[in-house]
């Protein structure tokens, strides 16, 4: 048994300790809205925070988790600048087929926690492993700059 703090709950796991937290998140707790995409962490689709930091989920497996805490796109907008980068997407209208929006969520999410006014270069840096095949990339950027130009994020 596997005790896993997800999203401020406790949830005792029982499966294997290499068990990908993906999986973990989708088939035992519920929790869908964290996408598998390659399975191999290069695309980002699989994103999630532990103990605040973007991993990706499918190769991170649920021993790597024990005493940290899980954080996943159902919990981001009661974070005040997850809630802001979800207002920015939808301001700018970002996201096109929205598959790897919740990675590309948490991924901005984090670097601006991190970095609350990056440069460009940082903003390329933070989000370089999340893939939209969509091309979405422009709008995703400017909403990134829109939150970090607001004063009420912190």
């Amino acid at each position: 048994m596997t005790l896993l703090n997800i999203n401020g709950k406790q949830h005792t796991i029982d499966l294997p300790g290499d068990t990908p937290i993906l999986w973990t998140l989708r088939d035992n707790v519920g929790l869908t809205g964290t996408k598998f995409g390659c399975g191999m962490a290069l695309c980002g689709a699989c994103t999630v925070h532990l103990d605040g930091a973007p991993i990706r989920s499918c190769v991170t497996p649920i021993s790597a988790a024990v005493g940290k805490k899980i954080t996943t796109i159902e919990m981001i907008a009661h974070d005040g600048v997850g809630k802001a980068i979800q207002q920015a997407w939808v301001a700018l209208g970002v996201p096109q087929c929205g598959y790897c929006q919740a990675g590309q969520i948490m991924s901005a999410t984090a670097l601006l926690k991190t970095t609350p006014k990056p440069t460009d270069e940082e903003i390329d840096s933070a989000m370089s492993g999340n893939i939209c095949r969509c091309g979405t990339y422009t709008r995703i950027k400017a909403a990134i700059k829109q939150v970090a130009a607001n004063k009420g994020v912190a």
